[in-house]
């Protein structure tokens, strides 16, 4: 494999005020706008619960089918979106996730039947898989080193964001009567449309652009990113970590010189669901409401974990490419696993006096959002060469989507047979099975070009 001489590789690390700040931070944000449609798809189930199981006459097994059914179509998004990314390029990919998105839930929001229901649930899963792993792609290859961390972590902000106006949307529609349900799902079609129209306003990523040959286009956005110099330096490392390799097809993902980082990615993706995130974000409000608090209570302690989500976040944006990414990683497991615990004892011992059940998780989803939430998707995006950056990114996501469902499906059933505490207590062991991974077997991607990283964790 033939790489980039030194300074090509290193141009990144030139001065920051060599580059368009404004510039990046622009496309960067309107492309991040993708993870609204990943946080309120994921946040507006936990308010239509009560409706959907009245409605559809719902017990404990279909209850978590009608919940996690989703997530079977964004693998299935996650799956295709590589392929389409690669082929059409990154912003016509999101151009397709932003339309399905608001047609599939209007189609939820008109279902009369739990068949119905489900099928446009995991079509809009398509959408919502798509660009998870299409959104961080996209920053990553249009962000130099010294930003890129804090770019790619907006993305989870955008999530977070999404997951807030869920809540915010169930809490003010849930007295619309026994259809509030309807209105929730439709509301979701909002950030959709936002979304579509903002993509006019980013270009195409320059690594999609040079590995389709069309370096001239790709040079007017890095000449646009860092000026000229940059431009020039930044084709030159571009072009020759493409050089001696063809485009990557599927059968490239399982060669030998790419296992060890295709594991890491897909331990990355699986740990950040089956630590136990979405169980808690999808059935928060019943959660709440198994302590003895009202509906409506419970809704207003669900719009905090929004809003814990929300700030702790903008620290993770704050600290990525200062502290680092392991850094954040390994001290998020260790909050997770205490908070965890610490809720799981209360379900044991049945004390839910002074709020305590309320602040452990809020502490819990502090540390999620501070590092496995908004690292995750940095990480994911920075490991992967060049050649099979889309493939591995599809694979990978996939996996995570279908870790997700796993964890979401079986919450209601473990909930019910295991009991809350014991099933909080699981999640708790997986974060400190990764907080040994972590600290032994990933590599710290602070501060590198996507062509360092790639030099360093290939031929290593």
């Amino acid at each position: 494999m033939a790489y980039a001489n030194t300074s090509a590789l290193t141009v990144d690390l030139n001065p920051l005020s060599n580059f368009n700040k404004k510039y990046i931070l622009r496309i960067s944000i309107i492309s991040a706008l993708g993870g609204m449609l990943f946080g309120f798809d994921t946040a507006v189930i936990s308010g239509t619960i009560p409706f959907i199981q009245k409605y559809f006459r719902l017990d404990e097994v279909t209850l978590g089918w009608a919940v996690s059914s989703i997530l079977l179509g964004c693998g299935l998004g996650a799956m295709l979106a590589g392929k389409i990314a690669d082929a059409l390029g990154r912003k016509l990919a999101l151009f397709i996730c932003a339309f399905l998105f608001a047609a599939t839930g209007i189609g939820v929001a008109l279902a009369e039947s739990l068949f119905i229901f489900t099928v446009f649930r995991i079509a809009g899963g398509i959408s919502v898989g798509a660009v998870a792993m299409v959104v961080p792609m996209y920053i990553a290859e249009t962000s130099p080193a010294p930003f890129r961390g804090r770019m790619v972590a907006l993305y989870q902000l955008a999530i977070v964001l999404g997951i807030l106006l869920a809540y915010v949307a169930n809490y003010t529609l849930s007295d619309l009567g026994e259809n509030s349900w309807r209105w929730m799902f439709a509301a979701q079609a909002i950030p959709a449309v936002i979304f579509f129209f903002a993509l006019f306003l980013v270009p195409e990523t320059p690594r999609w652009l040079i590995q389709k040959s069309q370096k001239e286009k790709a040079y007017n956005v890095l000449s646009k990113t860092g000026g000229q110099a940059y431009a020039e330096a930044a084709l030159r490392s571009i072009s020759n970590s493409f050089a001696s390799q063809s485009a990557g097809n599927l059968k490239d993902l399982f060669l030998p010189q790419y296992s060890k980082v295709l594991f890491m990615g897909i331990l990355i993706a699986s740990f950040q669901q089956i630590t136990g995130i979405n169980a808690v974000l999808y059935y928060a409000p019943e959660i709440f409401k198994s302590t003895g608090v009202s509906a409506a209570v419970a809704a207003i302690q669900t719009i905090a974990i929004g809003v814990t989500m929300l700030v702790f976040t903008l620290v993770a944006i704050w600290l990525v490419d200062k502290v680092g990414r392991k850094k954040l990683l390994l001290a998020g497991c260790l909050v997770m696993v205490i908070s965890l615990l610490a809720v799981a004892t209360c379900f044991y011992l049945d004390f839910y006096q002074y709020y305590l059940v309320l602040i452990f998780l809020l502490i819990y989803i502090a540390g999620f959002s501070a590092s496995l939430g908004a690292v995750t998707w940095v990480i994911l995006s920075e490991i992967f060469p060049n050649r099979i950056r889309g493939l591995a990114l599809s694979l990978v996501t996939l996996i995570l989507w279908l870790a997700d469902f796993l964890a979401s499906i079986s919450f209601p059933v473990l909930n019910k047979y295991l009991g809350t505490s014991a099933t909080l207590a699981l999640f708790a062991a997986f974060c400190l099975v990764y907080f040994v991974y972590l600290k032994f077997r990933v590599p710290e991607t602070k501060g590198k070009t996507l062509e360092e990283l790639e030099a360093q964790l290939i031929n290593q």
